[in-house]
């Protein structure tokens, strides 16, 4: 007697699981192993994943009305993207092109633009013109296999202007398939009113906006952007003590543009997580790694902003940090919404393998978001959150880059966007 589930994701040339061990994040050496079942299958019943093995196993177990079938193709659980910015008003396109002319991205900033020119355009905004640009943007991570998102204010820089960001990423994605982890990031720079009396700014977070926050319950967790040119150590412990008064998780924006010491005040403040750390110290792993604090490396913003220097990923992962991979997806430094393109760049600049990328990606990405649910990985009791992708296999993400090759995405069991295989899923 074979045991009725709602569906069957079936004729896969692998499905990868991403699963095993201790629950929790992948570390070290356990990263390289993304647990792939080759001509694997997947059971679903009530949104949560059943059972997952060979197909002839899983096809003598279960049977179900509904069947996806993967056409060859390859089975993995939905992308989470653990650091993004959706919530603006415009993009900064000449900015890029003004890199690419010469121009840093501090002098950017100090020219009134970068992080001031998305201020000011939100600012003029409405709330309207705002949820549009958001639903759009949450349409493309969803088309591109992400299922899960941390989502930051940051372009208002006002009392009212961060609370309304965290009211759009609330009403707007409780519309919306793709689940949303907020973060309050009114600690992105000091606004330029506050030029002359930075503390007055910084007093304005603690008092006014982060208490606020934690009342309405509008994030989980509160970010500081710690490095050189926006704030400094003390200044950002300030805002990290005061979130974690409130009972705010904490995220800290580290070592991006210079080594700060932001990663060890990440560690010290117990943040869930240190973002970006291309500038990272020795010292700065060191405590990461005691801390159990995650990485989260954007090597989409390394490639938009040219960077001579990258995240040291291989020295994270053998010194035992958590890493976990995001877009950084915002107007200004990083217009890229597509995990699978981070996958290829984390595999290309940041020199990790296939299966590593893969993991932070998925599973160690998920476990920096505070929303319910196991995600993030294809084990029972897990969400269905899952994607059919048009490669023969994992490699694939890091060997092509250039294309999407998502043809269905899963969400908690039901099919929320699809397309026709673009081509024969070939090797």
């Amino acid at each position: 007697m074979r045991t009725s589930v709602d569906l069957l994701v079936v004729e896969a040339s692998e499905v990868v699981t991403v699963a095993g061990g201790e629950p929790g994040p992948l570390c070290g050496a356990a990263m390289d192993d993304a647990g792939v079942i080759p001509q694997g299958a997947v059971a679903i019943a009530e949104g949560r994943v059943v059972a997952v093995g060979p197909q002839p196993e899983i096809e003598a177990r279960f049977d179900a009305s509904e069947r996806v079938s993967a056409q060859g193709g390859t089975v993995i659980p939905g992308l989470v993207d653990p650091h993004t910015h959706p919530v603006f008003a415009a993009t900064r396109e000449g900015e890029f092109d003004a890199r690419s002319r010469g121009a840093d991205y501090q002098a950017i900033t100090a020219a009134g633009g970068g992080i001031f020119s998305s201020v000011r355009r939100l600012r003029e905004a409405s709330p309207e013109q705002l949820a549009e640009r958001l639903r759009a943007h949450l349409d493309r991570f969803l088309a591109c296999g992400t299922t899960s998102i941390e989502a930051k204010s940051g372009y208002g820089l006002t009392p009212e202007t961060e609370w309304l960001a965290l009211e759009l990423l609330r009403d707007v994605g409780a519309e919306h398939p793709v689940d949303i982890d907020a973060t309050c990031l009114a600690a992105h720079q000091v606004p330029p009113e506050f030029a002359a009396d930075r503390d007055a700014y910084v007093r304005v977070v603690c008092e006014e906006i982060l208490p606020e926050v934690a009342r309405r319950g509008l994030a989980r967790s509160a970010d500081v952007f710690c490095d050189q040119g926006a704030y400094t150590i003390d200044e950002a412990r300030r805002v990290l003590e005061a979130a974690r008064e409130l009972g705010l998780a904490r995220r800290v924006h580290a070592d991006e543009l210079a080594p700060v010491g932001a990663a060890e005040l990440a560690a010290a403040c117990g943040a869930q997580t240190a973002d970006h750390l291309v500038c990272i110290s020795d010292a700065g792993i060191d405590a990461l790694a005691a801390a159990g604090t995650t990485a989260v490396l954007l090597p989409g913003t390394c490639f938009s902003l040219r960077l001579s220097e990258v995240a040291p990923a291989r020295r994270m992962i053998e010194a035992g940090v958590p890493v976990a991979l995001a877009t950084d997806f915002n107007p200004g430094t990083c217009h890229i919404p597509s995990m699978i393109e981070i996958i290829a760049l984390a595999c290309g600049l940041l020199g990790m393998t296939v299966a590593e990328a893969l993991v932070a990606a998925t599973r160690n990405a998920a476990c920096t978001l505070g929303l319910p649910g196991t995600r993030g990985v294809l084990e029972p009791g897990a969400l269905a959150d899952l994607l059919v992708l048009d490669i023969p296999n994992h490699l694939f993400l890091g060997y092509q880059s250039g294309w999407n090759p998502v043809r269905e995405v899963l969400k908690a069991g039901k099919r929320v966007a699809s397309r026709e295989a673009a081509a024969p899923t070939l090797l």
